[in-house]
């Protein structure tokens, strides 16, 4: 309807670009101007490509503004320059990359003396970014004709933009062949030894800082490109510079043959953590999608790396002992001199990387410095530093849990069987005196709690290091040597330990074990009758991508048992009955008969027709569920006010199932009649209101709810016929007011609403039963016809229908 009646409206750009001498600020000031460039608007994207005002963009992101220019549109028109050429428009694309004297122009900017200026910095790395991934074998081919290229990308590495750049050019560049050939061109450029040079104290924190980024980032996307990329057998040449043992050993010298700086410490800290990074297979099978021949070194160090940094280690181990200079820190509950530091935290969190390597040569330097008994007194020493805590903890934890070096020497047990042993644990236990300061420190922190004082900020870390070594001494692999270790204690020190683990370490542990809400055995109790009562199981609930054969329909499966007691409404459908009946009986009452609401209509003669028991499916028999009604008043030709049973001919219940829609029928209530009925016989049924009690007959596509009354006239007479004492001797065939005929079939064609079904009720005499039908041929009810029983013993289910 919109694009039917042109209702939308046209840009002011269309217009001012029809002036003559329409100038391209004019343009650039119109609010819609961007919105317009990236829809493409013809006319005004014809308007920008022109030579002049190409050149005119470019200049606005490449040259500072003039001084003179009021500071709050300074930067307007240089930011929207930028918009536009990274708008991604074809023909602006085109006209910027294939045109050499804009890409020179644009170029210029980075032969600008430091500092660039960052905003202008971010305008030039963002269209040359965009270029890079438009246009890349154009713009590799132009920057590759720039001899001084790679020396200013250094040169400006301090910012930040220009980092970006340099790490688009390694991950935005398609295709492989193309990508593979810039990395070689860098590498040749030697730009990892470049930047390894700007991680040096004579350089400020920025180029440190951006410079060991861009190192990691490199390191991190060459190690993901080698298993995103199949089939190319060639390795990354610059992380494979970067592994070299003399490239780290560069590093390395960087900053401990100079004077100490904490900020290039700490950049090239950064550097080897993420070498040492080892990185596990996303999924199962991830390894065999590597190419045959090629190694895997994002999932193991390479040794270079370690054989750089062992001798490196001492120089670590004082740097923890004497740190660069630091300030003294007053904090709030007393004064650091010196505080932990950067530095010294890293070093740290270095320590805890070479121990994840669990390599022999670097764990017994590690034993012959006495790094962790450093690393434990600055743990205790340093309460409230929780980032120490982590780390220290993270050294202790994978000192407990790491099986043995493959190096370490092999000791004979007491069943003889040779058996290796770790050499960290034993300097820790036994050096360390690693469980008597886990003592003393939890009794030091009860003493100062029950005088009035703070609960130490380290304990719920110094909690956690206990546990795992009651964990590890039970089930992790190193599990014998631990519990020697402990037995070798002196009697004092392990009775202190037992006492501990059963007493103070079990008591912490339940408090911090107890929700708010529920424990964790209450929420497995719910789970589990959850699970039993629906039958889930755990993959139901997991990632659908990783669990691809689960059934949907189990839902299906589940079964509801509802018990509900139905003698209150028994009880009242009688009340009810024998209220209305009294309102019959009541016939000079001038109060409104509350079932006169509705009129009741019955079928035109023209749409009964006899239908045998045995019928099958005709057009008007349905399949959907509905409650009719069906009536057969006495006739009063035959038999005397006083002597027949009246029934309420006012409106008669049904029931209207939206679920199948029906397109036969009127919307008239359902009524019953009985044309062919004899003088003297009738049989009527009476379905109830809704509200009051039902029986469900189930048939394959419906649910059939029925409650009927078995009606019998009596002519003549207030027995009814199944009383064989009270029989006329005159009645034929010794049933009073029943007929002679053998069978008699009544057939109605019912309408409720959109529905429309023809029924059949058939009446024999013989068998002294009736037969209720439906138009498919199903028994809805069969009926004796003998007296009533209990409205409670009415279920026509038990009378032979289908269950």
């Amino acid at each position: 309807m919109f694009w039917k009646f042109d209702l939308h409206t046209t840009s002011h750009i269309d217009t001012l670009l029809e002036k003559e001498d329409v100038t391209l600020t004019e343009v650039m000031d119109e609010e819609d101007v961007l919105q317009e460039c990236k829809a493409q608007n013809h006319k005004l994207v014809d308007f920008l490509v022109r030579p002049q005002y190409m050149e005119d963009l470019v200049t606005y992101i490449t040259q500072e503004p003039s001084d003179d220019v009021e500071e709050t549109i300074k930067y307007k028109y240089p930011n929207i320059s930028c918009e536009l050429l990274t708008s991604d428009v074809g023909q602006i694309n085109d006209r910027l990359g294939e045109d050499e004297c804009l890409l020179m122009k644009l170029y210029g900017f980075l032969q600008n003396e430091s500092p660039l200026n960052p905003l202008l910095a971010s305008f030039f790395s963002k269209v040359l970014s965009i270029l890079i991934g438009r246009k890349p074998e154009q713009i590799v081919e132009f920057l590759r004709k720039r001899e001084d290229f790679v020396d200013l990308m250094i040169k400006h590495i301090g910012t930040s933009a220009i980092m970006d750049l340099l790490l688009r050019m390694l991950t935005c560049v398609e295709p492989q062949q193309l990508r593979q050939d810039v990395l070689n061109w860098l590498n040749e450029e030697k730009v990892i030894q470049r930047l390894v040079d700007m991680v040096q104290p004579s350089q400020d924190e920025d180029r440190h800082s951006n410079a060991s980024q861009s190192l990691c980032e490199i390191i991190r996307l060459s190690r993901d490109q080698m298993f995103q990329v199949q089939g190319c057998s060639e390795p990354d040449p610059l992380l494979a510079t970067l592994e070299k043992q003399e490239t780290v050993e560069q590093l390395l010298s960087n900053i401990f043959d100079k004077e100490k700086n904490d900020s290039a410490i700490v950049s090239v800290i950064q550097i080897l953590l993420t070498l040492f990074e080892t990185r596990r297979p996303a999924f199962e099978g991830h390894l065999e999608i590597c190419p045959p021949g090629m190694s895997h070194p994002s999932f193991s160090v390479n040794q270079s790396i370690l054989e750089a940094v062992r001798p490196r280690l001492k120089d670590f181990h004082q740097l923890l002992l004497e740190p660069p200079k630091k300030n003294i820190m007053k904090t709030t509950w007393g004064v650091l001199d010196p505080p932990v530091g950067n530095t010294r935290l890293n070093v740290v969190r270095l320590v805890a990387s070479l121990l994840q390597t669990n390599t022999h040569i670097i764990n017994m330097e590690l034993i012959n410095l006495n790094t962790l008994g450093v690393i434990l007194d600055m743990y205790f020493k340093y309460i409230w530093n929780n980032f120490l805590h982590l780390q220290v903890e993270i050294c202790t934890a994978m000192i407990l849990a790491m099986p043995p070096a493959q190096s370490e020497n092999l000791k004979i047990n007491s069943d003889q069987e040779p058996v290796r042993e770790s050499h960290l644990i034993n300097h820790l236990f036994q050096k360390c005196q690693f469980i008597q300061r886990i003592l003393d420190a939890w009794s030091s922190n009860e003493k100062a709690q029950a005088e009035g004082g703070r609960r130490q900020g380290y304990m719920g870390h110094l909690t956690r290091i206990a546990n795992s070594i009651v964990h590890n001494s039970d089930k992790g692999p190193n599990g014998a040597q631990i519990q020697q270790l402990i037995s070798e204690l002196t009697e004092e020190d392990r009775e202190r330990w037992e006492t501990f683990i059963s007493g103070q370490l079990a008591d912490t542990n339940k408090r911090n074990t107890v929700d708010l809400a529920f424990s964790d055995y209450q929420m497995q109790q719910m789970t589990s009758n959850f699970i039993e009562q629906f039958g889930f199981n755990d993959e139901e609930f997991a990632d659908q991508d990783d669990v691809v054969d689960i059934p949907f329909d189990r839902i299906s499966d589940i079964n509801f048992s509802l018990n509900t007691n139905e003698s209150a409404n028994i009880a009242l459908f009688e009340a009810c009955c024998k209220e209305k009946i009294q309102q019959f009986e009541d016939a000079g009452s001038d109060e409104e008969d509350i079932w006169d609401e509705k009129d009741v209509t019955f079928a035109p003669d023209a749409q009964r027709r006899p239908r045998s028991s045995g019928s099958t499916d005709s057009e008007e028999s349905t399949d959907s569920e509905e409650e009719d009604v069906k009536r057969d008043p006495f006739d009063p030709n035959n038999a005397s006010s006083d002597d027949r049973m009246e029934v309420d001919t006012g409106p008669l219940w049904t029931a209207n199932f939206d679920d199948i829609p029906m397109d036969t029928g009127s919307s008239t209530s359902a009524g019953w009649s009985s044309p062919n009925a004899s003088p003297g016989k009738a049989m009527g049924f009476i379905i109830p209101p809704p509200s009051f009690p039902r029986n469900k007959c189930v048939t394959a596509n419906s649910v059939v709810t029925v409650m009927m009354l078995s009606l019998c006239d009596v002519a003549d007479s207030d027995q009814w016929p199944g009383d064989e004492a009270a029989q006329p001797a005159s009645s034929p065939g010794g049933k009073a007011g029943c007929s002679d005929a053998e069978e008699s079939v009544t057939t109605e064609t019912v309408t409720n609403g959109s529905m429309k079904e023809t029924v059949s009720l058939t009446v024999d005499a013989k068998t002294e039963t009736a037969i209720f039908k439906r138009a498919c041929g199903i028994d809805l009810c069969v009926l004796p016809r003998f007296p009533p029983p209990a409205l409670s013993d009415l279920n026509p289910c038990k009378a032979g229908t289908l269950q």
